[in-house]
């Protein structure tokens, strides 16, 4: 990410921050005179105890002298997460992780993760990069998701084949809050890599081929490891409920596990046992 294109993305964030705050959260009145949703430019400054101009600039991507101490108070008056924090912070600072080459070579996962994958024998498990890339899956992930065997590797990016394929639009009940989750982690890592330009090229590709990418990636939150339940409705295991942990691979790949535990008291996990014995059977056929 550029200097420039990161102050647009602090600019972004800040605005659709501000936006999600009621005004009577913060103790001020709605009003009635209010063309936009969310705090005031002003009163996010005065919550911070920062002036107004000084703010407005910030939030106009300007390239003005910012102070940890100062980040810290614009942070509070905006209500942020931890996640959301980092993210502000890596924006408006310029203080990533370093500068990742686009031409890395993927990273491998070890004998010891790929036996945790063997493990989670029920439980759908992708293992992708900061790029969200993925290295590795088990088989359970095959059938409920896609066979990503069969996809070429340099096309194994989650982001791009939520919107690429189909199987994956039909797949959740709620396609829109099922890609939100992949692209909330997206966003750390853009924030995290400040100084890596895959992510500038990449998001530039996405909204060029994806008109509805370019609304979900403007109002995605921040987080390093959503957990939620998701409703799919599988083509051949009919409805399956997952919930979703995202897990960090420590070490130098960065890794992370996204792992899908069927509900429990749910029939998911009996339906995905089933699901994957027809398939075996077929294939001895």
């Amino acid at each position: 990410m550029n200097h420039q294109a990161r102050l647009l993305a602090l600019s972004a964030f800040l605005k659709s921050q501000r936006s999600k705050i009621l005004p009577t959260s913060v103790g001020l009145t709605a009003g009635t005179r209010r063309r936009t949703p969310g705090l005031r430019r002003e009163e996010v400054a005065q919550l911070a105890g920062v002036s107004t101009t000084w703010y407005t600039w910030l939030e106009q991507g300007r390239d003005i002298q910012v102070s940890a101490s100062v980040l810290e108070n614009v942070a509070a008056a905006l209500q942020l997460n931890s996640d959301e924090r980092r993210y502000l912070f890596s924006l408006a600072l310029d203080k990533g992780h370093g500068v990742t080459p686009i031409a890395e070579e993927l990273p491998h996962i070890s004998p010891s993760l790929t036996k945790i994958l063997e493990q989670l024998k029920y439980c759908p498990t992708i293992v992708s990069d900061r790029h969200c890339q993925i290295v590795g899956w088990n088989e359970a992930a095959q059938h409920v998701f896609l066979d990503f065997e069969q996809i070429p590797e340099s096309q194994r990016n989650m982001i791009s084949l939520l919107f690429a394929r189909k199987e994956f639009r039909r797949l959740a009940v709620n396609w829109d809050d099922f890609a939100g989750d992949f692209l909330s982690i997206f966003r750390a890592y853009y924030g995290q890599y400040v100084e890596d330009e895959w992510y500038e090229q990449f998001l530039n590709e996405m909204m060029s081929l994806y008109p509805d990418f370019r609304s979900l990636w403007q109002h995605s939150k921040v987080s390093s490891a959503p957990q939620v339940v998701i409703e799919f409705r599988h083509a051949r295991g009919g409805k399956m409920l997952f919930e979703l942990t995202s897990l960090v691979v420590q070490g130098s790949g960065d890794l992370r596990c996204s792992i899908y535990t069927p509900v429990q008291d749910s029939a998911t996990e009996v339906k995905l046992m089933a699901l994957m014995e027809r398939s075996r059977e077929a294939d001895m056929q």
